[in-house]
């Protein structure tokens, strides 16, 4: 675990190094994509950088990947310098669905293609967006609630993500399209954690101080998932199911070992992959379809 922090910090410190850095060790005669990541300090995101990267180096390209730190200021500001590359399309994670509206019409008036990752850019018209479908994904974890909790009433606390951002708005959603519609299941909570591991502990520290009784915490992702875990371990809930959301490696350990019940796995590290793929198509000016889907699955014990 610590090897993996450190791999985290290290890689996040090495996506925020100035461009000319990057520029200078790239080989002139392969063609540029760009990839701005919403952070680097995050196993999901890290393994679809790594996913894109691999399927760069295979197909010939140069990657180069910045680091947006969950900053929308930051994000722009990377875009901004990636443009200056002449890269063939820009590979986007956004910060924020809603901030990322700026950010992409920049690129609009390039002309450079756009493909989001796993969030997208509202009120624009990106030319390709690759991700699980979120609202599936919540419904799936409405299910499972439903499926396995047994209880006349069944209490339950909603750790959101990043307000704003896209997957947090769909796996909401998709998660109160199932339980909304069942008479038993009470929301003790519904707070936003930002997708983070320390903010999901603090979180869940308080809910569990004003809600002693709760009997499932459905996190947005594995990260608020891991940190809700702490807090209810802490207060000997050991009993509370916790469903999280991506599958990242923290997750999948942590529901082999019984602490987490289930996590609602992606596969970023494909969506990354099939990102560069995509990108090579727009770099041959070929024909591509809006909205490319990943697979989900429940991982469980």
């Amino acid at each position: 675990m610590k090897n993996k922090i450190k791999k985290i910090l290290t890689l996040s410190l090495v996506a925020t190094i100035s461009l000319g850095s990057f520029v200078g060790c790239s080989k002139k005669d392969k063609p540029t994509l760009g990839m701005v990541v919403s952070t680097l300090n995050n196993p999901f995101f890290l393994s679809m950088k790594d996913g894109a990267e691999k399927k760069a180096k295979e197909m010939g390209y140069n990657l180069v990947v910045l680091d947006s730190q969950n900053d929308p200021a930051k994000e722009r500001s990377n875009v901004e310098d990636l443009v200056q590359l002449g890269i063939k399309a820009l590979i986007l994670n956004p910060t924020d669905s809603d901030a990322a509206e700026n950010t992409a019409n920049v690129l609009k008036k390039k002309e450079i293609p756009i493909i989001t990752l796993d969030r997208g850019v509202n009120n624009v018209d990106i030319d390709l967006h690759i991700a699980s479908d979120n609202i599936v994904g919540g419904e799936m974890a409405g299910k499972y609630v439903l499926d396995n909790v047994k209880k006349s009433e069944i209490k339950v606390v909603e750790l959101q993500g990043v307000p704003g951002a896209s997957a947090t708005r769909d796996r909401g959603k998709g998660f109160h399209n199932i339980l909304d519609k069942d008479p038993k299941v009470k929301f003790v909570s519904v707070q936003a954690a930002d997708f983070d591991r320390q903010k999901g502990l603090t979180v869940m520290e308080n809910i569990i101080q004003a809600n002693p009784e709760i009997d499932v915490v459905f996190a947005h992702n594995d990260e608020m998932a891991l940190g809700a875990i702490k807090a209810l371990k802490a207060a000997n809930k050991t009993n509370t199911m916790v469903i999280g959301f991506d599958g990242n490696d923290d997750a999948k350990e942590a529901v082999k070992n019984g602490d987490m019940t289930i996590t609602i796995a992606q596969q970023p590290d494909l969506m990354g992959s099939l990102a560069v793929e995509y990108g090579d198509k727009f770099a041959k000016a070929e024909k591509v379809d809006k909205f490319i889907p990943a697979d989900l699955k429940i991982f469980k014990k």
